[in-house]
């Protein structure tokens, strides 16, 4: 086969870049001072950069000399079929690329998109219960407690025993469930041939955790009924994507002071200055950050570098994205 010239869209650390050169019969096309500068360790998105016109023509250059790509164009992602004519294959950074490849309409083209599922599946899980926790074990009546220096023995709760319905039974969803469950807790899991039965388990479902993609089938899953079926005093954890929740009926349903929610994902991002989540004590507001840990960056090469193998040998990619579903 010849040689494969792979285009390097996002910043990574050099020693990661060496990982991806010393692959047999790969050509690293990488010039980070043409990308957007990390806001922070593994930032994917950046503050883009102003390229002077040499520097425009160097960018164009190389989109055009791409067969694979590391991360989507970050200036024009839509043109990507005709600024970059050869590029056959672009390996997300994201596990949720659904919404992204069909608002460009990247989705209606002949290219090969492979996700990153898996890679963010144990700090999403810790994330999912460490907001249970939080609510569960009174974090938020501690810390007012401790703020005005009161010592007052309490009962606290816990939560071994209660029931834990996952929603999404991808990489992400299994790693959730395996840890609720280590921790004592009974686990239900929703994949999408059973996600009609939802219903009939909200009565019982002490935390609720989205962790399904965004499709047709899935946006607006949770509205006001499902938010009443809750018993009182549930918990719900949103790592999926903000769509998925009818944010106005939560916002009641909070307000009411029915459910508290952990949420790491939003209808608008960034969360707008004037929405009631962020004032309201029972909910954990994350900046769509969860997911991010300073290890991201170098499994996210491990990826590449197979898929890169397996494209190389012909042979079927890890996590590929399925028009049909969405995902």
């Amino acid at each position: 086969m010849p040689q494969t010239a792979a285009l390097i869209a996002t910043y990574l650390e050099p020693e990661l870049v060496a990982r991806i050169a010393a692959e047999p019969g790969v050509e690293v096309l990488y010039e980070p001072e043409l990308l957007p500068v990390p806001r922070y360790c593994c930032d994917h998105t950046g503050t883009k950069r102003d390229l002077s016109p040499a520097q425009q023509g160097r960018w164009t250059e190389l989109l055009g000399r791409a067969d694979v790509a590391f991360d989507f164009d970050w200036q024009d992602p839509a043109e990507l079929p005709r600024r970059a004519p050869n590029l056959r294959w672009v390996q997300a950074t994201s596990a949720g690329i659904g919404g992204f490849v069909q608002r460009t309409g990247l989705d209606r083209t002949g290219m090969t998109f492979t996700t990153a599922a898996g890679i963010h599946a144990v700090p999403l899980a810790e994330f999912a219960v460490t907001g249970a926790l939080h609510f569960i074990k009174g974090i938020p009546e501690l810390r007012r407690r401790q703020a005005a220096r009161t010592w007052e023995r309490y009962t606290t709760a816990q939560l071994a025993g209660r029931t834990v319905t996952v929603v999404g039974l991808g990489g992400m969803g299994r790693q959730v469930a395996a840890t609720f469950a280590a921790l004592g807790t009974k686990v239900l899991g929703l994949g999408r041939d059973r996600i009609g039965e939802l219903d009939e388990v909200l009565p019982g479902t002490d935390v609720l955790v989205l962790c399904c993609p965004l499709t047709p089938r899935t946006e607006g899953l949770i509205g006001a009924k499902q938010l009443d079926l809750l018993p009182a005093g549930a918990i719900l954890v949103n790592i999926s994507r903000g769509p998925v929740v009818d944010e106005p009926a939560l916002i009641a349903a909070l307000v009411a002071d029915r459910v508290s929610a952990v949420l790491d994902v939003f209808a608008t991002e960034p969360l707008p200055a004037g929405s009631p989540l962020w004032d309201l004590d029972n909910v954990l507001v994350s900046p769509h950050s969860a997911s991010t840990v300073g290890t991201e960056n170098a499994a996210l090469t491990d990826l590449f570098c197979d898929n890169l193998r397996r494209y190389r040998a012909g042979e079927p990619l890890r996590n590929l994205y399925h028009r049909d579903r969405g995902y």
